[in-house]
């Protein structure tokens, strides 16, 4: 019986030693399948996936917004709170406005104060918006998002109006004179009050409206996921935040493949069904979206010469927040902040770049620059470096003259079509790995990609890039560093809700105000593009870039004086 007893209780231990084995070999398992990189490593082959997996780290399994994460010291949390605060909207009356009760531009309509008074250039019109709802009632609230210009087309002349707005439906706008003869005056509403509101809640509450994807592939096998700022759900996901700059990036984890083989990156689509029936009627392309206000009377003034003056030199002390930086006379850009010098010529261009380095950082519109340069420069021939057409990188190389121009576009989030893993670099990590000097060139813009999410995510991608710009002319105080604004493009019901100017507006005005007071330069393509009589295009036409590229260049080697 002893016997008996003793065989049951060593059998018993061999099943308990047999179960712990199990359950170790069950726990492993379940960790590598939800094990998250910290960063995201790249292409891989067979032989190396198990290296790779050996390295990932874990995150929590729960939905993550890195722009509501992010620890600010005093001084970060001071600015960021003023940053929003001098772009906060003007708020609706309490209650559910009705679409007849919203604005109207066909019932809306300006008066140009004192039309008949003698101007001459560099005097001030002042003109009076009256806005109206669709029952032609006066608005007795503010927050319409307005553009306003003045023009001369025969001149092909123009430039912007500073608005502002009086909360009660009245908007004051003041126009610069900088030219003699018949000025015309244009105003037009580019979103009602209304429609502002629903695009702040967009905004705030659905940074997913435009979401993202990567590819993972290990051997023939491959899977793709959802990626974003944000990932719903409490599914597990990769944490691709970058170890440098802090910059949140999540993809959703592939079922099979570890997080270390992903191997691009791309735009996935957007989000439908993001307006009530209400709301959609404040969004209607010819109803209310850049739709014209025209004048209860005169809408243009004559202006006379202003003797020994030269209109240009009315201020030339460079400040990003000059309104208007400049004007177009003869289809070319005046600018009130610095000298711009007229490179017509491809050796003129040439004769400034040689010997240099350029390196321009950021989305489609300044990629468009590199195109202008590499086409009209005979001797700048790029180099097939295989990459994706429209995403990059490029690079193009005059030997005879020693110029090297290089485009790189900026981390996620980017809208372009499929980029490979390893070519997804941030701004900042890129500057911290140029060395700089007298003969490096280095131009930026990043706005476009950033207007679905709330503004926190825009200021933290900004102060990571200042931070190594102020860093980077530390060392080269002879680097020269131009800051290229955004600018307004065509806008349709879809459009509005992605790529509004209005987001623009707001996060051009918070990058101005981020990159004010440090050694930098500033293209100012927003009103380069406004005060154009071209229709707006997210890509302006080629006459607004060589405008554009002028007054780079002119930063870059400017006239003396």
């Amino acid at each position: 019986m002893w016997c008996g007893s003793f065989r049951l209780q060593i059998f018993c231990l061999l099943m308990a030693v047999l179960a712990v084995v199990v359950l170790v070999h069950n726990f492993f398992q379940l960790e590598h399948l939800d094990d998250d990189t910290v960063s995201g490593s790249n292409w891989i082959t067979e032989n190396n996936v198990e290296r790779s997996l050996s390295q990932t780290t874990k995150t929590a399994r729960k939905p993550y917004c890195g722009y509501k994460q992010q620890t600010l010291s005093k001084s970060e949390q001071a600015e960021q709170e003023s940053l929003l605060a001098a772009i906060q909207w003007p708020k609706l009356p309490n209650g559910k406005i009705a679409f007849v009760q919203s604005t109207d531009p066909a019932h809306s309509d300006f008066v140009i104060v004192k039309p008949s008074r003698f101007f001459k250039v560099g005097d001030q019109l002042e003109v009076l918006v009256h806005m109206k709802d669709f029952q032609g009632k006066p608005k007795q609230y503010g927050g319409d998002y307005l553009q306003a210009r003045i023009h001369s087309p025969q001149l092909k002349a123009g430039a912007t109006g500073k608005i502002v707005d009086c909360h009660n439906g009245l908007y004051k706008v003041f126009f610069t004179l900088f030219w003699p003869g018949e000025v015309k005056v244009s105003i037009s509403l580019v979103h009602p009050s209304e429609a502002i509101q629903v695009l702040l809640r967009l905004r705030e509450e659905r940074p997913d409206r435009v979401y993202f994807k990567s590819s993972f592939k290990s051997g023939r096998y491959s899977e793709t996921t959802e990626c974003n700022i944000c990932l719903p759900g409490d599914l597990p996901v990769c944490n691709f935040t970058d170890l440098y700059t802090g910059e949140p990036w999540f993809c959703y984890k592939p079922r099979k493949l570890p997080c270390a083989s992903r191997i691009s990156h791309s735009k996935g689509g957007y989000q439908k069904g993001l307006l009530t029936r209400e709301e959609s009627l404040f969004f209607q392309s010819d109803v209310n979206i850049k739709r014209p206000i025209l004048s209860s009377g005169p809408d243009s003034v004559i202006v006379k010469p202003k003797a020994f003056i030269d209109s240009s030199s009315i201020d030339r002390a460079e400040d990003s927040m000059v309104s208007p930086s400049g004007y177009y006379y003869e289809d070319q850009w005046r600018s009130r902040t610095h000298w711009i010098h007229r490179f017509n010529k491809s050796d003129d261009i040439t004769k400034c770049l040689q010997g240099k380095v350029i390196h321009l950082f950021g989305d489609s519109t300044i990629r468009q620059w590199f195109e202008y340069l590499t086409a009209f420069v005979p001797d700048l021939v790029e180099f097939n470096l295989g990459s994706p057409k429209n995403v990059g990188p490029f690079m193009s190389v005059d030997l005879k003259h020693n110029i090297l121009l290089k485009f790189r576009c900026h981390g996620p989030p980017i809208r372009f079509s499929t980029v490979f893993s390893s070519e997804l670099h941030y701004i900042a990590n890129e500057l911290n790995g140029i060395v700089g000097g007298r003969n490096t060139v280095i131009a930026i813009t990043i706005w476009s990609h950033f207007s679905t999410f709330p503004v926190e995510v825009y200021i933290r991608r900004l102060r990571n890039i200042r931070r190594s710009i102020i860093q980077l002319l530390d060392r080269s105080p002879k680097t020269s560093i131009i800051i290229r604004t955004a600018n307004v493009q065509e806008l349709g019901p879809e459009v509005s809700l992605f790529n509004s100017d209005w987001y623009s507006f707001q996060l051009d005005s918070v990058m101005r105000k981020m990159f004010s007071g440090i050694a930098v330069h500033f293209v100012d393509a927003w009103e380069m593009s406004l005060a154009h009589y071209l229709p707006h295009n997210l890509h302006p036409k080629e006459i607004i870039v060589k405008n554009q590229i002028n007054a780079f260049l002119s930063f870059v080697c400017p006239l003396q004086t």
